[in-house]
């Protein structure tokens, strides 16, 4: 039946037909089956004689018998912290799944998710091949996607060479979106030029043009959802400081870069309603956290002493 396993009459009509010289399709479209499944089936059963009827189904009873190979065990990965291995090992392959619902090929979300899983988020090749238990040569195409994405980045450890997420890759795919994005909104726009707005295909061009421009402009305008966390953060070391502090010592005692510093304290500038009841003061190129009391009345300021 359409669907199900081929039968006996299935391969014979195969041979046949193939000796009739029909392609794969014309095949498949007789017997009501894919294309994928005339040519995998040939491709798998075929002999040194071509494909025969009574072969193919001698070698699939055969392989059907020996049954499917057991997926060799992912190894557990022990930690520190008290976690269930076998618990983490599981949010890894649901969190690799979820990935691949988004488009990502399997093992370029495999390897995304084990990086985003281990506490320090740096791994080498050979430790990841050990991990998803693959050849490291199959690692490459899945780093060389992910670093293009600026998902992850390289470093040297020695002869070695180290895959890192660290905390600032939210932030660099963010700007990498904005920059695909305001490609987009180019190229379109040349492509509405060229074909002219009066053709439909100039429009259509002109249409797309305009979508990908509204999306960079939301896209501008939330940009806060990303760095918000890092604003918080700057604003807490900035009180538990006490004192004022310049870009770079901020950067010093966080472990940050300068400019993921700079952008933090931009958002808290331009958004006050993420630091609540805080502002951040700037003189002389130091930063200071200070409440606002203004929005204490007289009464309540003489109550807490000021």
């Amino acid at each position: 039946m359409p669907g199900g396993r081929l039968t006996q009459e299935d391969r014979r009509l195969i041979a046949t037909w193939l000796k009739d010289g029909l392609g794969y399709a014309e095949i498949g479209r007789r017997l009501g089956r894919p294309t994928s499944t005339i040519s995998r089936e040939v491709a798998r059963n075929s002999g040194q004689a071509g494909y025969r009827a009574e072969e193919a189904t001698r070698v699939t009873g055969e392989r059907a018998r020996r049954g499917k190979p057991q997926p060799r065990a992912v190894p557990v990965v022990e930690n520190g912290y008290g976690r269930d291995p076998e618990a983490v090992r599981a949010f890894e392959t649901e969190f690799a799944e979820m990935i691949v619902a988004t488009g990502l090929p399997r093992m370029t979300a495999r390897l995304l998710a084990c990086l985003s899983v281990s506490d320090n988020g740096v791994l080498s090749a050979a430790e990841l091949a050990q991990r998803l238990q693959v050849s490291p040569a199959s690692i490459s195409n899945a780093v060389a996607y992910l670093e293009s994405q600026a998902m992850l980045r390289r470093e040297r450890d020695g002869r070695r060479e180290r895959y890192v997420i660290d905390e600032e890759m939210p932030q660099r795919v963010w700007n990498e979106s904005v920059r695909s994005n305001q490609e987009w909104v180019r190229v379109s726009r040349r492509g509405a030029e060229v074909l002219g707005t009066s053709t439909p295909a100039g429009a259509r061009m002109d249409d797309l043009s305009r979508f990908h421009a509204r999306i960079n402009e939301i896209m501008l305008d939330d940009r806060v959802a990303v760095f918000a966390g890092d604003a918080l953060t700057v604003l807490a070391a900035l009180l538990h400081a006490g004192r004022a502090l310049s870009v770079s010592a901020l950067a010093d005692a966080l472990g940050w870069s300068l400019d993921r510093v700079a952008a933090a304290l931009l958002v808290v500038e331009e958004h006050p309603h993420i630091a609540g009841p805080v502002r951040v003061d700037c003189r002389g190129g130091e930063y200071r956290a200070v409440p606002l009391v203004e929005r204490l009345t007289v009464g309540q300021l003489a109550a807490l002493g000021c």
